[in-house]
């Protein structure tokens, strides 16, 4: 019997069709169009640039070491590399040091990268039970708490950075930057609106249910690993 996947294109049409119809019976009952008229979206994008930001932790002019040190504290490890084409082996060093299995699955974004020559069986699919180790990319990282900003999409499946044991995040440096205001302010203009699932990753999994004693890998990941790329100047905090 064929199933459904959760993240198939099929299933966010599904998703995005059934959101529609729900947000149209309430805009009805309200007295209103079922979708929303060009002008009332507008509005809202003058409201959010009218908005006063409020107070922001300090990041400094180093966002990317910010992140770094951040990020350590929430029991993720990061490691720098030049570029893209580096990431294979920085994946393999670090799967080796861990001793986990050169096994993976990673973004359909990442499948160009040459996985082979670095000694690595990387398949660009959607994780499922019994793979340990997912790599993905990120939206944006954000230096204020070293979190992973993730978007969902048929590429960039949710599930690889939830289900495997291991995550590996492969980030440029461009993409850094100094606080939530910033990454949010991106996907208005680089995406227009928020995708199905927006997830914010802050290290590994982890608990404090039994006994106050924090557990990782509770409800996801044991491990999160970041590689940062490249040696461009970071984005500048929002004004």
């Amino acid at each position: 019997m064929n199933e459904a996947r959760p993240d198939s294109p099929a299933d966010l049409l599904d998703t995005a069709s059934a959101r529609s119809r729900i947000l149209g019976r309430i805009r009805s009952a309200q007295g209103r169009s079922p979708d929303p008229a060009p002008s009332e979206r507008q509005a809202v994008e003058d409201w959010i640039e009218r908005r006063s930001v409020g107070p922001k932790p300090t990041v400094g002019a180093d966002c990317v070491a910010h992140f770094e040190a951040q990020a350590a504290r929430m029991s993720s490890t990061t490691e720098r590399v030049a570029a893209m084409a580096d990431v294979p082996m920085a994946v393999a060093r670090y799967l080796d040091a861990q001793g986990l299995s050169r096994q993976a699955v990673c973004w359909n974004t990442l499948a160009s990268l040459d996985w082979q020559s670095a000694g690595l069986a990387v398949q660009a699919r959607r994780p499922q039970g019994d793979d340990l180790v997912g790599i993905s990319g990120a939206f944006v990282a954000v230096a204020e708490t070293g979190t992973l900003m993730m978007l969902s999409g048929p590429d960039t499946p949710a599930s690889m950075h939830l289900l495997p044991e291991t995550h590996v995040a492969v980030v440029p440096m461009e993409r850094v930057v100094a606080h939530y205001e910033d990454g949010f302010a991106l996907i208005r203009s680089e995406r227009g609106q928020l995708p199905r699932a927006t997830n914010l990753v802050s290290g590994p999994s982890r608990t404090g249910d039994i006994e106050q004693t924090i557990v990782l890998g509770a409800h996801g990941p044991y491990r999160v690993h970041i590689l940062l790329v490249g040696v461009t100047k970071a984005l500048e905090p929002r004004a």
